[in-house]
């Protein structure tokens, strides 16, 4: 019932923004920060010990930043990782980026992701896979908009997720594979700061080809419970041999 009448917000808000003439269309630049340290914090079957010892070897430089881009119209979106630098002090560093790349259809309610994690790329092709978001009453301002609070926990992965929307742009998508709010999820905390992303550019313009795939992917076709099942199998092993699992999956 919850997610009906979100998506009942949706379409009404898209139909007031599309009546104000205003092209929902665009491109939303985030800052993305891991820390390191917070990551290996919210793991809790590491010890505490442990953890201190990872906390001192970090230091003050346990922080990493990156970008990623989401373009979107009425319908679509298309996430990516971006090839710009996010730090100054980032150009010693050349490694080779796994494929990321997220589409979402909110008309067909389809999705289609290509990532590559555990030596593999795997396909995901089905339908829209909605989080059970809680909304708050909470507000905070990101790039410019008023946001609304809403909250979900990723049982499989462990990890407290805060997100915040802007209800003046009405559209239901997000980063990475966060998304089915009644407006643009600007800002995303995973498990306390663990890892942020942040919306710090948005451009409303009309888009060429940016919503498609940059290029022909190959790897093994599954669905979402298939993708669950995977993560849950390797977060077990990780789990049971008592190292950090997001070594080697996407946070």
């Amino acid at each position: 019932m919850k997610k009906i009448l979100l998506f009942l917000t949706l379409f009404i808000s898209i139909s007031a923004f599309a009546q104000d003439g205003a092209p929902l269309e665009g491109r939303v630049r985030y800052l993305v920060v891991h820390d390191w340290a917070k990551k290996m914090a919210a793991v809790d079957y590491l010890s505490k010990q442990r953890k201190e010892r990872i906390a001192y070897m970090w230091g003050n430089d346990s922080e990493w930043k990156m970008y990623a881009n989401l373009y979107f119209n009425a319908n679509e979106t298309r996430y990516e990782d971006s090839e710009e630098k996010a730090e100054a002090d980032d150009e010693g560093y050349s490694w080779r980026k796994d494929a990321y790349q997220i589409k979402r259809n909110f008309e067909k309610n389809t999705t289609y992701d290509v990532i590559e994690m555990l030596g593999k790329t795997y396909i995901i092709e089905d339908s829209l896979y909605m989080p059970e978001w809680k909304i708050h009453n909470d507000l905070k301002e990101v790039a410019g908009h008023i946001c609304m609070k809403a909250a979900w926990e990723d049982t499989v992965k462990h990890q407290k997720v805060v997100a915040w929307f802007a209800q003046d742009i009405p559209h239901s998508g997000g980063p990475e594979r966060f998304c089915g709010l009644p407006g643009l999820i600007l800002e995303v905390d995973l498990n306390n700061g663990a890892m942020v992303i942040t919306a710090d550019l948005i451009e409303m313009k009309k888009l060429n080809k940016e919503l498609d795939l940059p290029k022909k992917y190959k790897g093994k076709k599954i669905k979402e419970s298939d993708y669950q099942d995977i993560l849950k199998k390797y977060i077990k092993e990780k789990t049971e041999a008592e190292e950090p699992y997001f070594w080697g999956i996407r946070y």
